[in-house]
């Protein structure tokens, strides 16, 4: 069984609406197979500025597979830090 990872990318600088439509196109054909359930979202504060968010679900690569695999059963449980 392959472990998905929520991934995520962010597009902060205003532009034109044809243009963010042209991004998004651009981003949901460059989503790496096996991806899933990406979904857009507005981020942010009126203090630190907002931004879309573009996350979704994607295979583990086989860096990350093997670094789990290293130190995976070294992670403490958050119950344990609570």
């Amino acid at each position: 069984m392959t472990r998905l990872v929520r991934d995520h990318v962010d597009v902060d600088d205003p532009v034109s609406l044809d243009h963010m439509i042209d991004v998004l196109i651009q981003l949901r054909a460059g989503l790496p197979d096996g991806a899933e359930d990406a979904r857009i979202r507005m981020r942010g504060d009126d203090v630190f500025g907002r931004r879309l968010t573009v996350s979704f679900l994607r295979p583990q690569t086989p860096e990350e597979a093997a670094r789990e695999a290293r130190y995976g059963s070294d992670a403490i449980p958050l119950s344990a830090v609570a």
